[in-house]
């Protein structure tokens, strides 16, 4: 099967899983919450990081 063919092309977007609509959005979600978590994983780091110099006084 020559892949750059419309017959090629055709084939392989069958054999594809698209998801339904209840997985993209579970997933999406899932994409929102953990990169919401990191942000605040890192805001709370750097918060700490400020508190701490300004403490020692640099």
């Amino acid at each position: 099967m020559k892949w750059f063919s419309v017959k090629g092309i055709v084939e392989e977007m069958k054999q594809v899983h698209w998801p339904t609509a209840g997985e993209l959005t579970k997933s999406s979600l899932t994409v929102f919450l953990f990169s919401a978590a990191f942000a605040a994983f890192f805001i709370l780091c750097d918060f700490v990081a400020l508190w701490f110099f300004r403490t020692v006084g640099m």
